[in-house]
């Protein structure tokens, strides 16, 4: 295993921009001089379908290629998930776990299986409405995760977003104002246990 690794694993549905969200964050990571891998696994996925992403995030180059079976950190992008798939295998103790949901992360717990980590929600829904006019989780939770597990200093995350957005959407300004918004709010707005 790597030195100074960070392996994340992303799950969400179809839709929700959860493969998007892994490779910004590997764009970011990128940007800031670390190795990285950001890649979804692939099966039958329709809109609304549970998918699964990775982020693998390094001081050295990494030589491992598969899928994430031990994260640092999992990411549930919908709260549904919790019902029907074991989102906390395999995550370490010491890692955490980042839900979106408006509740307590005390009121998740029953249904994590009994993983005894740190546990994060956000309002996700309630910021990307706020701020872009629809649900899109993806954009709260990018920042989110950065925030919880530090991976990226957030002057910097912030920076490499305004240009990756710029150069997305360079015809729309409110959409870039919007998603800047989000990841601001988002930061400060992650509850802890």
């Amino acid at each position: 295993m790597t030195q100074n690794m960070v392996e994340i694993r992303w799950h969400g549905r179809g839709g929700q921009g959860t493969k998007t969200a892994c490779l910004l964050l590997a764009d970011a990571a990128f940007a800031a001089g670390k190795y990285v891998q950001g890649f979804p696994e692939y099966g039958p996925e329709r809109m609304g379908a549970p998918i699964t992403a990775y982020n693998r995030i390094s001081d050295a180059v990494c030589t491992v290629h598969s899928n994430i079976y031990q994260p640092d950190y999992v990411v549930v992008v919908d709260e549904s998930l919790l019902h029907t798939v074991d989102v906390t295998a395999g995550l370490k103790p010491e890692g955490a776990i980042v839900i979106n949901s408006p509740k307590a992360p005390k009121a998740l717990q029953p249904l994590l299986k009994g993983y005894a980590g740190r546990t994060y929600t956000i309002d996700a829904r309630r910021i990307s409405e706020a701020h872009l006019g629809g649900n899109f989780p993806n954009t709260p939770m990018l920042a989110a995760v950065v925030q919880v597990s530090k991976v990226l200093e957030v002057e910097r995350f912030l920076a490499d977003m305004t240009e990756s957005f710029q150069h997305k959407f360079s015809t729309k300004p409110q959409v870039i104002k919007g998603n800047m918004n989000c990841l601001t709010e988002s930061l400060k707005e992650v509850r802890a246990e």
